[in-house]
């Protein structure tokens, strides 16, 4: 089992930053694609941010430009670098990462962290 720990978020008023962290634990696992994604009470869960393996990177046309993505493969972590924030990007941050143990493919989550912008 590969456990998803997240860390940075919090509250932060319109136009700055925060980061946001997320390691992965767990014993014999290879991480492929790391992610994050933010859920508002009520709507979906959306995709946030994507990264490969291999350091590819992918990004919702809401935060493009004003998000970054990155992953460091040799502690497991991929972080969330958010500047310029905006009131409309208040949510519950959850992390994600998929891969494969010694028993198969995992798809892990986050306990999520709570992202608050104030205008």
């Amino acid at each position: 089992q590969v456990q998803l720990v997240e860390s940075g978020g919090g509250l932060v008023q319109a136009e700055g930053s925060l980061t946001l962290s997320c390691a992965a634990s767990g014993s014999d696992f290879t991480v492929n694609s790391m992610g994050w994604y933010r859920q508002v009470p009520g709507n979906e869960r959306d995709s946030v941010a994507f990264i490969t393996s291999i350091g590819t990177t992918s990004y919702a046309d809401f935060v493009k430009g004003r998000f970054t993505i990155s992953r460091d493969n040799t502690k497991n972590s991929v972080y969330l670098q958010m500047d310029s924030l905006k009131p409309e990007d208040t949510a519950v941050y959850y992390c994600n990462a998929r891969g494969f143990t010694s028993r198969g493919p995992f798809n892990s989550w986050g306990q999520g962290t709570q992202v608050t912008v104030s205008s």
